[in-house]
């Protein structure tokens, strides 16, 4: 029987939206399974159930390796590595998004691979498919064989199906029939093929490691292996890397206005990661100023909800005056637990993760900042925890708007009903959670915070930001099928 797995995120906190996931891919350097698992060791934030190795190897043809559990726990022992020989290589990290939420199966994770007439090809998404019931219906219908339930898998198969000639024409003829949100990292035995959807919601960065390229996520999974940052993949880009040839781009969809995830800003992308040629962290500290100058109130400290509400944190500080203080200490070793997760270990969930610093909150007025308020279970345990340590008051600052709408678009959040502020004004949200004041950063204030001074009263707002405004970019075709209303933005 296998170990069990309890990721990071589970059982103890089901109280933050999931990081959807990370992709990375290297050619043209020795040993690329070795730069693979440093890039997603890098990339861990974005997923933590499980996570691949793709490789090729001229002698040796095609390898993989798919591991449940963490990067540092699969892929760093000398007897899994000799299997995954070669210059050329991709990996993922995943959160499932869709398929069979918190029952992965090994055949889910990814990278995906399969044999065609011209040769083998590997892929690895970022991101969610917002048709794939209805293209794995027709695919179905037509003698495909799915092995995963995995919305990525829809792309392998769209491909076979595909009459162009080559791999990377192939792969334009199959993503012309996908909507929704897509970042692709993919591999041939002698091509990197790199590809973003034309709204770009998922991010892609290049670099280059001495002759050889880069592939990734985020900007951080470049800096563990001393790569260059080039430049980001742009929306409705392709890139196809060789190692005699470098990278051939071209623009293979119909050009739209982009509309980049407001929330990696806001929590996903880990905050020494660049953005948009933006400091994440910079915009973490300039949300905090702009909700301290929205929302300010007298108190003795700001502290932070950890990790995510640091910068924030100290941004509202800055701005406010009020001095900053951890007054929530993170476990950092808190993962996979020896303990059985019983009920009763469930309910201790968050004082295993954070414990409450008691001789400075003891007596204090407190300002608790953290990223987003999705189900509000967390955020009532903490706020007892800060008032069973002797605060005075404690007041919630939100570094989001209020989190009102399901993403379809790579973001594993519940569903509309169990979102608090779908449900909730927030005087409401306020009540129940049972704090002296609730205030979050409004969309306006976010927008300014990421460099639009303007904020978003234009005409065309250039991220996606459906989670607050229930503003779809994309129609999300399966969910509607199943009954979703888009009132909203109607």
């Amino acid at each position: 029987m296998p170990a069990p797995r309890f990721p990071i995120a589970h059982p103890f906190d089901d109280d933050k939206l999931r990081e959807e996931c990370g992709i990375f891919g290297v050619i043209g350097v020795q040993d690329a399974a070795s730069f693979v698992a440093l890039g997603l060791h890098a990339l861990q934030h974005r997923g933590q159930e499980a996570g691949g190795i793709v490789t090729h190897d001229p002698e040796q043809g095609f390898n993989s390796a798919r591991r449940f559990g963490y990067v540092r726990d699969n892929f760093t022992s000398q007897s899994v590595m000799e299997t995954l020989p070669g210059p050329l290589g991709i990996g993922h990290v995943r959160y499932s998004t869709a398929g069979s939420k918190g029952q992965t199966q090994i055949r889910d994770v990814q990278p995906f691979f399969g044999e065609f007439a011209m040769g083998g090809a590997a892929i690895a998404h970022n991101g969610n498919i917002t048709n794939a019931n209805a293209l794995r219906r027709e695919l179905i219908e037509r003698g495909s064989i799915f092995q995963s339930s995995s919305d990525s898998e829809c792309i392998i198969h769209l491909m076979a199906r595909s009459l162009q000639r080559t791999i990377p024409e192939r792969m334009e003829d199959a993503l012309r029939r996908v909507e929704g949100a897509f970042s692709v990292v993919a591999m041939t035995r002698t091509k990197l093929i790199g590809v973003r959807d034309p709204l770009g919601v998922r991010p892609l960065v290049l670099g280059k490691v001495g002759d050889g390229w880069i592939l990734s996520s985020e900007t951080c999974a470049l800096d563990i292996i001393g790569a260059e940052f080039i430049r980001e993949i742009e929306p409705g880009e392709m890139v196809v890397i060789t190692a005699e040839d470098g990278v051939q781009s071209h623009f293979p969809f119909r050009p739209q206005p982009s509309k980049f995830c407001i929330f990696e800003h806001v929590y996903f992308s880990r905050p020494d990661s660049i953005l948009g040629g933006r400091s994440v962290y910079e915009t973490r500290e300039a949300i905090g100023r702009e909700l301290a100058k929205e929302s300010p109130v007298e108190a003795d400290l700001v502290c932070p909800v950890p990790d995510s509400g640091t910068p924030a944190a100290i941004g509202f500080s800055l701005e406010s005056g009020i001095p900053y203080a951890m007054g929530i200490i993170r476990n950092q070793y808190m993962g996979r637990t020896f303990i059985e997760p019983t009920e009763q270990i469930r309910n201790m969930g968050v004082r295993l993760k954070l414990n409450v610093n008691r001789a400075l909150i003891r007596g204090k007025r407190v300002i608790l900042v953290d990223d987003s308020v999705v189900r509000g279970t967390t955020s009532r345990k903490i706020k007892d925890m800060i008032l069973d340590a002797g605060a005075k008051e404690v007041h919630f600052r939100i570094a989001s708007p209020p989190t009102a709408w399901p993403c379809f678009y790579g973001v594993d959040t519940p569903e509309r009903e169990k979102l608090l502020a779908a449900t909730m004004s927030e005087d409401e949200m306020r009540t129940h959670l049972g704090v002296d004041s609730l205030k979050f950063i409004s969309l306006n204030g976010l927008y300014r915070a990421v460099g639009e001074t303007n904020g978003r009263d234009n005409a065309c707002p250039q991220y996606c930001d459906a989670c607050f405004s229930g503003e779809y970019p994309v129609r999300p075709s399966d969910m509607i099928e199943k009954g979703f209303s888009l009132k909203a933005a109607e």
